[in-house]
């Protein structure tokens, strides 16, 4: 377990990992801070985050289960301790870490008598099974127990729809769980006086063990950017019709001509909300920069070699 001294800082927005252990291999834990905030601004990022923390996260799991063998997901099979149910709700439990896109298939061959555990699922390479030991079934005499697997990438929680056309070929839908995050809260903690009161956000994040603690919060805070970008997109267009409503026509631009010109504000847009406070600076060279009024980087790039000498 790793534990730091919280400080805050005065000056620029920070974040930082105060509490970070290992419970098991499935289930990681970590507790971060961002500081210091205005008043309100802890509440509105920590609602945000959480709900991105549990939404918006892919994951990856078994979402089926096939073999011709089971007349109905109810049976039970002569030689297994567990009934068909139970080994698709072991199944449903198996954590797994990928790079998918889509669905791919996996298969379980066991000989019994013995017990069957995640470490027998033969899976491609570009899916990695966390823990190893997680059970599957005990078979308790010499049977041969073959299960033919498919595997997702997705996110949140799907709902199996069982259909009776599945169950007549031996296929059988589980339910997804793909959240690799399992739990998530945050609190805020107020500090100073009157006008000048300040807030630190605290956020606790459990996976299970498929993604770190931090890499769950830069993947959270990257898919809630990507989220708000099409209004900053929709924010220049509207400026850009505005400002051609008073002028004639233009010729019609080609499409190479199109695309960079949405390269081009693409760009600008990006570097509009990358603040000066955000790159670290040495402190007099943050100085020189605020004291020419100097607020984001497509500021800085605006300006010439010689507008930043003569200031």
């Amino acid at each position: 377990m790793v534990r730091e001294k919280v400080t805050v800082s005065t000056r620029t927005l920070q974040w930082k990992c105060v509490e970070s252990r290992v419970d098991n291999k499935r289930l990681c834990y970590g507790r971060f801070i961002l500081s210091p905030l205005i008043k309100g601004q802890a509440d509105t990022i920590g609602i945000a985050m959480r709900r991105a923390l549990l939404g918006e996260i892919e994951g990856t799991c078994i979402t089926r289960a096939k073999s011709e063998k089971i007349p109905h997901e109810y049976s039970t099979i002569v030689g297994i301790q567990e009934s068909v149910h139970e080994i698709l709700m072991n199944l449903k439990e198996i954590v797994l870490r990928s790079n998918l896109y889509g669905t791919c298939g996996a298969f379980i061959c066991a000989r019994g008598p013995g017990y069957v555990t995640a470490q027998d699922i033969i899976s491609p390479p570009s899916v990695e099974i966390v823990d190893n030991t997680q059970h599957i079934a005990r078979l308790t005499e010499p049977i041969d127990l073959c299960i033919g697997l498919q595997i997702e990438r997705n996110r949140g929680y799907r709902y199996s729809i069982k259909r009776p056309n599945n169950f007549q070929d031996g296929s059988y839908p589980i339910d997804a769980v793909f959240m690799p995050v399992r739990n998530a809260n945050h609190s805020i903690h107020s500090y100073g006086n009157g006008n000048e009161r300040q807030e630190i956000l605290f956020l606790e994040i459990w996976t299970n063990g498929s993604l770190t603690p931090k890499e769950a919060l830069h993947e959270a805070s990257r898919n809630l950017i990507d989220l708000f970008i099409p209004f900053l997109h929709a924010e220049e267009e509207t400026l850009h019709l505005e400002y051609n409503r008073h002028k004639g026509t233009l010729p019609p631009l080609t499409f190479h001509d199109r695309l960079a010109k949405l390269r081009k504000n693409k760009k600008e847009i990006e570097l509009k909300y990358i603040f000066i406070d955000q790159l670290e600076l040495p402190p007099r060279i943050y100085n020189c920069l605020k004291r020419c009024n100097l607020h984001t980087l497509l500021d800085l790039l605006n300006k010439s070699q010689k507008d930043l000498y003569e200031n």
